[in-house]
C-alpha cells in the first residue's frame, strides 16, 4: 500500500527514489529508461538551477512542451521545491500561451525547442528566463536560437555541485502545486488552483480501486499539461514504481501500433474518440462487410461472439498485456462501450474535471457496469443537488480533498462555483442504488421544452453517431427548434454513391442531391429512435470536422447560434 509522510509531490519523488531506485521510470520509446535513482539526481539539479534563477516558494513557473522525460522531471523539479508549475497545452496559440504566461506571473518559462517560434518575447515581459525542454538549459536568444527540430536529450545524472550549498524550500500539502488553464467547451480561460493535497489525494483514493505496481508499463498519448494524464497517467505511475513511456512523434496509427508492440503496455489512457474510431472504422466494417456478417451481426449471441473475436485481436493490436484501458475526458458512444462491453475488454470508464484533480469516479475493470462512470472514488463525497423526484436526476456535487482551491484570480468565478461547501460539476446524472453514477449531460447544455420536458443533445447526439455516414454531430436549440449539425465519412459516402452510379441503371442524382438525401435519411432514423419531444427539426451539414478541446469535447459555444 502506499503512502506518504505528507500529501506532497515531493514525497511522492523522494519515496520512489528509495523503493524503487534501480527500477525504470520514463522513456521515449525505444530509448534508454531513465532510472528512478538517476531521475531524482536530474530533478534536483533543475530545483537548483530554478533557485539560483530566483525561483522560490509559490514562484509561478510556466511548462510549455509536447510529451516527453524531459517535461516530467521539470514537473518534479518545480513542484517538489514549493514553486508553482502552469501546464500549458501545445495546441494552444502563441497568443493564448502568452497570455497564460502573463496571467500567471510566471517568471521563467520551460520551452521546447519545437514551440518556442510561438513565443514572442516582447509580449511577455515579466518573464526572466527561457529554459529549453529538449536539453533542460536555460538560453539566450541574443546568443543562440534553438532549432525546430532539435532531439530532445536528458541531462547526464551527476550531482550538481554549486547546488549543494543551500537547502531547497519544501513544500506543504495545502501549498498550491499547480495553476491549469483551460477554455473547456464554454470559451472563458480559466486557472484551476491545485494543491499537493488536492493532487496527491486523488493520487491514493484512485490507487484505492485500482492497483499500479512497479511492473506496470503506461504509454502516454494524451497531452501531459491536462490534469487527466497528468494525474494518471504520470504521477500515479511515478508514486508505484511504473515506467512511462513517450512518443516521440504524433500518435497516429503508423506510430502507434509499432510503438505497443515494443512496449506491450499494461496501461493505457484514452478519450472516447480513439476508441470509437477504431470501432467505426475498422471493426465494425469488417464485421459487417457481407450479407451474411451483417445477419450474424444484427443477432445477439452471434454478435457477442464476433465481438469476442475482434476484441481479442485489438487487444493483441495493443501489445497482448494491457489490463487496463482508461477512458475519460468526455462520453463513450453506446455501440463503442458494447463492443468493448461484450468483447471483455478490460476497460474502464472514468469520470472527472479538472477542478477535482481530476477524477471523481471509476472502477477496475472487473466491476465495470455498461453505460455508468463507475462510483465514487474513497476519499470523496458525491450527491445530487435538487434532483428531479420522477427521473432521480439531478446535478452532481463533490468535497472532498480533491477539490480545487479555486480559480485564480477570480474570486467571484470560484464563489459561483460552491453551494454549502459542495463543488458544483454542472454535470447532471443520476446514481442507482449501489453508487454507480449515469451520466446524462452538462446542466447548461440541457433543453427545456415548452411542456417543460428535458432534452439532454448528448444522448440524441449518440444515436446520430449510430448512423454509418456519421462521424460526429452536435445537437441544439435555434429559435426554438431542434437542430443537428453532422460531420459525414465523406469517405464511406463517396464509395456509396459511386457503387449506386454503376450499379443502378439511369440513376443520374448529383452529389449534392445524393448528400441531402443522406442528411434527410439521417433525420429520419433519429426521429425514429428517439422519443417525440426530441425529435430534431432540422438537420446542416458541418463540412469539416468539429473544433475540440484537449479532451476531444466539440466546443459547443462556437456552433450555438449557426443556422
Amino acid at each position: 500500500m502506499v503512502s506518504f509522510k505528507k500529501l506532497t509531490i515531493r514525497d511522492i519523488l523522494f519515496r520512489s527514489r528509495m523503493a524503487y531506485s534501480n527500477r525504470p521510470s520514463l522513456a521515449f520509446v525505444g530509448q534508454e529508461p531513465v532510472t528512478y535513482a538517476d531521475m531524482a539526481v536530474v530533478v534536483r539539479n533543475i530545483s537548483g538551477m530554478l533557485n539560483t534563477l530566483g525561483i522560490g516558494k509559490g514562484d509561478k513557473v510556466a511548462l510549455i512542451g509536447e510529451n516527453s522525460p524531459n517535461w516530467g522531471m521539470a514537473y518534479l523539479a518545480i513542484t517538489s521545491m514549493g514553486a508553482v508549475v502552469v501546464p500549458i497545452l501545445p495546441d494552444f496559440s502563441g497568443h493564448e500561451m502568452e497570455s497564460i504566461i502573463n496571467h500567471s506571473e510566471a517568471k521563467v518559462v520551460f520551452v521546447s525547442a519545437k514551440l518556442y517560434g510561438q513565443l514572442d518575447r516582447k509580449n511577455i515581459p515579466g518573464v526572466i528566463a527561457y529554459i529549453l525542454l529538449n536539453n533542460l538549459q536555460p538560453f539566450d536568444e541574443s546568443v543562440t536560437t534553438p532549432s525546430a527540430g532539435m532531439p530532445y536529450e536528458t541531462p547526464k545524472a551527476i550531482v550538481n555541485v554549486d547546488y549543494c550549498d543551500y537547502e531547497l524550500p519544501r513544500p506543504d500539502e495545502d501549498d498550491l502545486a499547480a495553476i491549469i488553464y483551460t477554455s473547456g467547451t464554454t470559451g472563458r480561460p480559466k486557472g484551476v488552483m491545485l494543491t499537493h493535497k488536492n493532487l496527491v489525494s486523488n493520487v491514493l483514493s484512485t490507487l484505492m480501486i485500482q492497483k499500479v505496481n512497479e511492473n506496470d508499463r503506461l504509454l502516454s498519448i494524451l497531452p501531459l499539461s491536462h490534469t487527466y494524464e497528468c494525474t494518471i497517467g504520470f504521477l500515479i505511475p511515478m508514486a508505484t514504481g511504473a515506467t512511462v513511456y513517450y512518443l516521440d512523434k504524433p500518435p497516429t496509427p503508423a506510430v502507434l501500433i509499432p510503438a505497443m508492440q515494443a512496449v506491450k503496455p499494461t496501461m493505457l489512457l484514452s478519450v472516447p474518440l480513439v476508441i470509437e474510431k477504431i470501432y467505426k472504422n475498422k471493426i465494425k466494417p469488417e464485421l459487417t462487410s457481407s450479407t451474411l456478417k451483417r445477419k450474424l451481426y444484427n443477432f445477439a449471441p452471434t454478435r457477442k461472439l464476433l465481438h469476442r473475436i475482434a476484441a481479442k485481436k485489438l487487444h493483441k493490436t495493443f501489445g497482448g498485456k494491457l489490463h487496463f484501458f482508461g477512458i475519460g475526458g468526455a462520453k463513450l458512444s453506446f455501440e463503442a462501450e458494447r463492443f468493448l462491453n461484450e468483447g471483455r475488454f478490460p476497460y474502464s470508464i472514468g469520470y472527472g474535471m479538472t477542478e477535482t484533480s481530476p477524477l471523481l469516479t471509476g472502477s477496475s475493470p472487473k466491476l465495470v457496469r455498461f453505460r455508468t462512470a463507475g462510483f465514487c472514488i474513497p476519499g470523496q463525497e458525491l450527491k445530487l443537488y435538487n434532483p428531479n423526484p420522477q427521473t432521480g436526476e439531478g446535478e452532481i456535487i463533490v468535497r472532498g480533498a480533491n477539490v480545487m482551491a479555486g480559480y485564480y484570480k477570480d474570486p467571484e468565478l470560484t464563489q459561483t462555483m460552491f453551494i454549502d461547501g459542495w463543488l458544483r460539476t454542472g454535470d447532471l446524472g443520476y446514481i442507482d442504488k449501489e453508487g454507480y453514477v449515469e451520466l446524462r449531460g452538462r446542466s447548461k447544455n440541457m433543453i427545456l421544452t415548452a411542456s417543460g420536458e428535458n432534452i439532454y443533445p448528448e444522448e440524441i447526439e449518440d444515436v446520430i453517431n449510430k448512423h454509418e455516414f456519421v462521424l460526429e454531430s452536435l445537437v441544439y436549440e435555434l429559435r426554438g427548434k431542434l437542430v443537428a449539425r453532422v460531420h459525414l465519412n465523406k469517405e464511406a459516402l463517396e464509395k456509396y454513391y459511386e457503387n449506386l452510379k454503376h450499379s443502378a441503371k439511369g440513376w443520374q442524382q448529383s452529389a449534392e442531391d445524393f448528400t441531402r438525401k443522406v442528411l434527410d435519411d439521417i433525420m429520419a432514423f433519429v426521429n425514429s429512435k428517439v422519443s417525440k419531444f426530441s425529435r430534431l427539426n432540422q438537420i446542416v451539414e458541418q463540412p469539416e470536422p468539429f473544433v475540440k478541446t484537449p479532451t476531444q469535447k466539440i466546443k459547443r459555444f462556437l456552433y450555438k447560434d449557426q443556422n
